[in-house]
């Protein structure tokens, strides 16, 4: 992944979250330590929020959609609510009003929790609301030569391509053509 190719390969995608677990175990060792000094109404409700307004929203409509697009607006709910800019500026802005506090370190716990434990990131319009094999990103794998990442957690497998299908460079060597690494040699 770099600024040409801006995609996750299964390793990346895993060293990214890797990342923020260590986030959400930072987070959790303060929550814990200070446990007796939080005030755990606003901390649930601070927690909750976040998807209350940014992923349930989405999430109904995706269901409801049947298969069919569901409108950008969801997305750009789940991706404000779920951005660490927009989760410091209210806690910026609970500390000016209300004051600061341990309650807040929730909203760094649901985010780092999330991406870390769960593997969600921001949504792209590109793709469907909730995760949904792509055929063409198990292509850039098999082209890339690369092993395809378990679909665990995945809503469905892409048409009637089973994960296993035969790779790219097989199937062009099946057709009789060269594969793309056969020409370069």
């Amino acid at each position: 992944m770099d600024q040409a190719n801006p995609f996750e390969t299964p390793r990346t995608y895993s060293l990214h979250r890797a990342e923020y677990l260590v986030g959400f175990a930072v987070t959790t060792g303060l929550m814990i330590a200070h446990f007796d000094e939080i005030r755990w109404l606003p901390a649930i409700g601070l927690f909750l929020y976040i998807d209350l307004i940014g992923y349930l929203p989405g999430a109904v409509a995706f269901r409801r959609s049947g298969g069919r697009p569901i409108a950008k607006t969801y997305y750009v709910l789940y991706n404000v609510m779920h951005s660490l800019i927009t989760q410091a500026a209210v806690a910026a802005l609970w500390c000016w009003l209300i004051g600061p506090e341990w309650a807040l370190l929730v909203l760094p716990f649901h985010l780092f929790g999330d991406r870390g434990l769960f593997g969600n990131f921001m949504k792209s319009f590109a793709l469907p609301f909730e995760p949904v094999r792509q055929p063409g990103y198990l292509r850039l794998l098999d082209d890339l030569g690369l092993a395809h990442p378990k679909p665990v957690g995945h809503a469905a497998e892409p048409g009637p391509v089973p994960v296993g299908h035969v790779p790219a460079a097989a199937a062009t060597r099946a057709a009789g053509a060269r594969a793309p690494e056969e020409v370069l040699r």
